[in-house]
């Protein structure tokens, strides 16, 4: 018996649809630069007094923008400064101040998928909100619509293949319907124990090395070919 056709497309981000060192040399480094003025210029906003109040229920006693300076640094996995830096990018991508990496394959690729009738969705160590950022401000316009979610490591960890597991279960969709693309091998493997088909994307400056047990392709557009998704070819 043959493979079922697959019904969901399931990406990581970092190294995979973007340059792996966007998110720690330019998006965190701008959240920590801004944080001060952001919150001096934005203090009133309901969203951001919102954060503000629930770091000081968090850490009472101290000066809230102190103690998010000293979580920025860290990059700590804390609620209210993933809000403000959710903020902060938005502003930033609509100043012009970030520009969207995303690779150009990505969303030629990503489109086609979607009106092949494809579930897209994330799966990052990056935060939902900086998925969904990204994606809605992609160089060829919005790519953000076309998922059916963001996910990020409140499901659980990429190299336990439970969390892929729980991850079919929220797209509606069995493992055995679902291709994973992903630059990491360690991940690759947990998805593929899940029960999900797998792909590495290997990008021309990747310093990775190519998989050993799953197929590889260079781009989106090159993994359609491989794993038999809706292409240009």
């Amino acid at each position: 018996m043959g493979q079922l056709p697959a019904a969901a497309v399931l990406i990581d981000i970092e190294g995979t649809a973007i340059p792996r060192e966007f998110v720690p040399a330019v998006l965190l480094p701008y959240a920590i630069a801004q944080l001060s003025g952001f919150i001096e210029r934005r203090g009133d906003d309901p969203a951001v007094r919102s954060a503000l109040d629930e770091v000081s229920r968090m850490v009472p006693g101290q000066a809230p923008d102190v103690t998010l300076a000293h979580w920025a640094l860290r990059d700590a996995p804390v609620p209210p400064l993933h809000a403000l830096q959710g903020l902060m990018w938005l502003e930033g991508f609509a100043s012009g101040a970030l520009v969207d990496p995303i690779f150009p394959d990505v969303g030629l690729s990503l489109r086609r998928w979607s009106r092949g009738g494809l579930r897209l969705a994330t799966y990052s160590a990056d935060t939902a909100v900086m998925q969904r950022l990204l994606f809605a401000h992609a160089p060829g316009g919005d790519l953000s619509g076309l998922f059916a979610g963001f996910f990020d490591t409140r499901v659980g960890m990429k190299a336990e293949p439970d969390s892929f597991s729980r991850l079919a279960i929220a797209m509606a969709v069995p493992t055995a319907e679902v291709i994973y693309l992903s630059s990491v091998e360690a991940e690759l493997d947990a998805a593929a124990a899940a029960g999900m088909r797998t792909c590495q994307i290997l990008r021309a400056d990747s310093r990775a090395k190519p998989a050993e047990r799953h197929p590889v392709a260079i781009d989106f557009a090159a993994a359609a070919i491989v794993m038999g998704l809706p292409s240009a070819a």
